[in-house]
Order: structure tokens, then C-alpha cells, then sequence
């Protein structure tokens, strides 16, 4: 794909294909699945996914996996502050470095965090979006982390596998809805935000990706708590063909008191867990049998 002019005044080189490769050959880095690794080799796929998130000089975001740098480089582009969290040692080393050579005018506006994103709490700034090119292998649980530990954010705009961007996405009833649709719901509204091709990203990925949006709003009114309701969440899903007095019998202590919570929340016990959003969910884990009244030690 040809690369974009850069603005003349925006004192960013963007990555090139050829750059990308450079960096890998230079660190020896050889590109694993099992980290999830595909580079963004396209400058204008890079400049669509920030035009997309509508990031700003006034946005601090925070990146997950930023790899090479490529979206990295896109997002300072704008003025915004940016902390990269990266989990490989050698990859986290050499960004900093990276955005000196290619942006030399923002390297005092991005934050280097060399950790795994699934034990990141703290944050040295509150961000106010995400913007990220997720490892294909690990997409939702990092997604429901940062959402669960970083109330600030407003808005996410990641690039996930097609397949995870669907489910994000899909409302009751889908084919496709399930534990993380329910999950992301309680706290955004998702929605899908285009496909991205294969091509753009080296090694090429033997699947589709897209983008996914969500939007911070209030989670449902609920007297009980969101483990609970998420834990409602999977056992609803975990057998997900039977109806819902079954597949919440374990959770519940028994059929019987399964069924007294799908009702008491004003829900049919027989429909099963892909027709209910995440209110239904929320009404249902409050008239749980408290342990005590199961039997429980």
C-alpha cells in the first residue's frame, strides 16, 4: 500500500514496512503467536484507526501491546499523550528510542510501562481512552481489565480479531452474543468500526480483524456487585444450549432455586442465557440464595 505524506508540520515519520522490518531484524525479534504478534506495516491504516478513535491533543491514551511503535507514532501524531504498556523486555527497551528518531518533538509525551497489561492497575496518568492493537490471544480479558481498573476511560477503539469484534459487539439473541457481549456491556456500548485487512500487518495473520468501539456508560442498577453478576454471566453460558433453569442450577444450589431467581427477576426460566442482557443478568444474580440458605459451609 503507499504510504500517506506525512503533514509537513507534524514533525512524525511514520513506521514503513521496511522500517518495521528493520527494528524486528535489529532486536532479532521473530514474530510469535503465542504473544500474539503481528506488526502494522501501513501508515494510512495507522492514520484511519486514530481518525476513527477521534484522539486529540487533549486525550491521554493508553496502548496496549504497541509493539514496534507503529500505532504508537500515529497517536502522538495528534498531540496526545500516550502510555504504552508492553509486556516483551527488548520490545519496551527499544520504543522509547523509536519515537526519539521518528518523532523527536513528542518523545516527552509517551510513557513506557514494560508489564504484562493483565496486572496493570495503577496508571502514572488517569487515561481518558484506549486506542490499541490487541494481541489476538489475550484481546478480551486485557479489554474487561482495563475497563474494571481504569474508570477514566471514556472511550476504546482496538483492533481485534474479526471474530472477537463481532462477539464484543453482537446484543441478545445473536449467534454470535455471549460471555464477553455481556461482560463488555456491563461497562460500554459496543459496536463495530470497520474491518482491517490482512495485508496491512506483517506476518500476515491467517484471519480477519476489525475494530471495535465502546463507550463508557453507567453499569445497570443491581444491589449486588459485578463479580456477581458475572459470575451469573458464566454459568448462564457454560451450558449454553440448555435452558436456564438448568444451566444455572449449580450456580443457584439447585433447579428449584434457579428457577425462583429467574423468576423473582421477571424472567422466563426457560429461555436460555444468549436472549438476556446484561440488566436481565443483573436482576437475576440479586435473588441468588444466599449461601446460607443453600446449605453452604
Amino acid at each position: 500500500m503507499t504510504e500517506p505524506a506525512v503533514p509537513a508540520d507534524s514533525g512524525v515519520r511514520l513506521l514503513t514496512a521496511s522500517d518495521v522490518r528493520a527494528l524486528a531484524g535489529e532486536l532479532g525479534l521473530r514474530p510469535t503467536k503465542t504473544l500474539g504478534q503481528n506488526f502494522v506495516i501501513d501508515g494510512g491504516t495507522v492514520r484511519r484507526i486514530v481518525r476513527v478513535a477521534d484522539v486529540s491533543a487533549a486525550d491521554t491514551i493508553v496502548e496496549v501491546g504497541p509493539g514496534l511503535g507503529s500505532l504508537t507514532l500515529g497517536l502522538l501524531e495528534t498531540g496526545a499523550r500516550v502510555t504504552a504498556v508492553e509486556i516483551d523486555p527488548a520490545l519496551a527497551a527499544r520504543l522509547p528510542r523509536t519515537i526519539a528518531e521518528h518523532a523527536p518533538d513528542a518523545a516527552d509525551r509517551l510513557t513506557v510501562i514494560g508489564a504484562d497489561a493483565m496486572t496493570v492497575r495503577e496508571l502514572p496518568t488517569p487515561p481518558t481512552a484506549m486506542v490499541a492493537n490487541l494481541p489476538y490471544n489475550v484481546a478480551v480479558p486485557v479489554l474487561l481489565t482495563f475497563l474494571e481498573h481504569q474508570p477514566t476511560l471514556r472511550e476504546v477503539l482496538v483492533m481485534v480479531q474479526a471474530e472477537v469484534a463481532d462477539r464484543l459487539a453482537a446484543g441478545p439473541g445473536s449467534r454470535t452474543y455471549g460471555v464477553p457481549s455481556a461482560k463488555a456491556a456491563w461497562y460500554a456500548e459496543a459496536t463495530r468500526a470497520g474491518s482491517i485487512g490482512r495485508s496491512i500487518f506483517w506476518p500476515a495473520p491467517n484471519v480477519d480483524s476489525a475494530l471495535v468501539r465502546l463507550v463508557r456508560r453507567d453499569p445497570p442498577e443491581a444491589t449486588v456487585d459485578r463479580a456477581a453478576v458475572f459470575a451469573c454471566i458464566d454459568a448462564a453460558f457454560s451450558q449454553r444450549r440448555k435452558m436456564l433453569r438448568s444451566a444455572l442450577a449449580s450456580w443457584a444450589g439447585s433447579a428449584a432455586a434457579a428457577e425462583q431467581a429467574i423468576r423473582a427477576a421477571g424472567v422466563d426460566p426457560e429461555l436460555r442465557g444468549e436472549r438476556l442482557d446484561i440488566t436481565q443478568f443483573a436482576a437475576i444474580a440479586a435473588h441468588r440464595p444466599q449461601a446460607k440458605d443453600r446449605g453452604d459451609d
